[in-house]
């Protein structure tokens, strides 16, 4: 890919790609007919299991107005209380972040939230529910842009740590 094809996509997506690539990762974002919004419209568009969509949810961080981003399968629940215990260590407090605060610090508007590629560098958790699949699809910068990637490569591209942090 010489960059060209990267102006045809949506700028979150380019972003994204742009990312993908300087990061040596081979494969480019894949723009689907049907937005994928919700981690079950993502899988049914692509034809995989739920807990294969690798869905990206973003917490604010009280003490100090940080993103958290927390990466798990779509089939899964996070459990903000595992969260807030791992990231929260001075006894500050986690809280949901509204579509505003997820668009300032990412970039990326809710649905299409990409796990990489944010204005705003994140305090990052992947969680291990993830590595029960051989390969996962993230959002790629748009409800209608989705990537595919190994949940090592994943964690590798997230800088991440492994966790347990689902319900």
């Amino acid at each position: 890919m010489c960059g060209a094809e990267l102006t045809k996509l949506p700028d979150g997506v380019q972003r994204v790609a742009a990312f993908l690539q300087a990061s040596g990762y081979s494969q480019t974002p894949s723009m689907l007919q049907v937005a994928a919004r919700t981690a079950q419209q993502a899988a049914d568009a692509l034809g995989v299991e739920l807990g294969q969509i690798a869905k990206s949810i973003i917490f604010k961080r009280k003490s100090d107005d940080v993103a958290v981003l927390v990466i798990t399968s779509g089939d899964k629940r996070v459990d903000e209380a595992k969260v807030q215990a791992l990231v929260c260590s001075d006894g500050s407090k986690l809280g949901r972040a509204d579509a505003d605060f997820v668009k300032l610090k990412t970039g990326f508007a809710i649905g299409g939230v990409a796990p990489v590629a944010h204005l705003t560098e994140p305090v990052t958790l992947l969680d291990k529910e993830l590595f029960r699949f051989e390969t996962v699809w993230a959002a790629a910068g748009h409800p209608n842009a989705v990537f595919e990637v190994t949940p090592q490569g994943l964690q590798l591209l997230a800088q991440a740590p492994v966790v347990d942090v689902v319900v």
